[in-house]
């Protein structure tokens, strides 16, 4: 059942949380909170997504707020470190900040930055970590076909667990698995998913070894179920930056599922200077608990955007609602 707008509006705080290092072109992560019967709830697509495309994140703080969360099969969900595409001298640093992770997912082909420097970056993680630790890549979509052939050539000798959404397209990405399939290196498929018109497309194509899944891009947790179920594929549970409220939805979607072959990408209140809860979801002994974070007034009130920021995000919630109302009235 969709809450009224008014509903949503009486209790939104819209917060700006300030990062540890700029992480996907940005050092700020903005985010519109509300308070539903199941507790609080996050809303927060990038600012450069179009409304058609936030009104799924919308639906799925509904979801989250709104709904009970499915039955959970663990209470704890093992996270990787989350390396951003930074100097190799500074891996240590960063993964100092989850203690106890056995995997690291390493941001690669960065805009400006060459292969040399992904290769030093994959390097420092994989002598941090040591032989048995695991390593996955992501270019988010940024190589063509034969730079990705070519990359991951010369990254493999770091023993990569998987490298994420590599290329754009999913011919794309079926045409790369063919190609470096006697590698042994699964591909995994996350634009593909969570940014695609039909999301179960990658999977028919035999384009993806494993899907990546964000519950807030996926309309909330019993749809992102719902894909996870029909695709067939193993699946990672990631954040899209989110706040604790954010992450907490993620772990309950991690929770539900019949299986959890992967560490999940849900460490990231690791990259936050500051966050909403008092006991943010930090990673301890390289997993988070399974739980719904108690957001501090005092913290809402420190992370307060200004009246500009929260005017923009609380009109851009009420154009999110008049889509999500208009989807399920069809």
């Amino acid at each position: 059942m969709l809450p009224e707008l008014a509903d949503l509006l009486a209790t939104a705080r819209v917060v700006t949380l300030p990062m540890t290092s700029r992480f996907r072109g940005i050092s700020t992560r903005e985010a519109v909170l509300f308070e539903g019967p199941e507790g609080w709830t996050e809303f927060s697509p990038f600012v450069e997504y179009d409304d058609a495309e936030a009104s799924a994140w919308l639906h799925a703080a509904i979801d989250f707020g709104w709904r009970a969360a499915p039955a959970g099969l663990r209470d704890r969900i093992p996270v990787n470190a989350t390396i951003p595409a930074l100097d190799a001298a500074e891996v240590p640093a960063v993964l100092a900040r989850y203690p106890g992770a056995r995997t690291a997912k390493v941001k690669v082909a960065e805009p400006g930055q060459t292969l040399s420097d992904d290769i030093a970056r994959v390097r420092a993680v994989r002598e941090a970590l040591g032989p048995e630790g695991r390593i996955r890549i992501d270019a988010n979509t940024l190589w063509n076909l034969d730079e990705a052939e070519h990359a991951i050539h010369a990254l493999a000798p770091f023993d990569l667990e998987y490298v994420e959404q590599p290329c754009a397209t999913v011919d794309e990405l079926a045409e790369l698995r063919r190609r470096i399939g006697y590698m042994g290196i699964p591909v995994a498929a996350d634009e593909s998913v969570r940014k695609a018109a039909d999301p179960l497309a990658v999977a028919r194509a035999g384009a993806a070894d494993l899907l990546v899944v964000k519950a807030q891009p996926l309309g909330g947790l019993h749809s992102a179920l719902r894909i996870v179920a029909e695709a067939g594929l193993p699946a990672v549970v990631s954040s899209a930056i989110d706040t604790s409220v954010g992450i907490a939805m993620g772990a309950h979607l991690a929770a539900a599922l019949p299986e959890l072959e992967f560490d999940c990408g849900l460490g990231t209140a690791a990259m936050f200077v500051n966050d909403v809860t008092e006991e943010p979801l930090l990673p301890r002994d390289g997993s988070i608990p399974v739980i719904r974070p108690a957001v501090s007034p005092r913290r809402l009130d420190a992370l307060g955007a200004d009246d500009e920021r929260t005017a923009w995000w609380l009109d851009r919630v009420r154009r999110c609602h008049r889509i999500v109302e208009r989807n399920i009235s069809l």
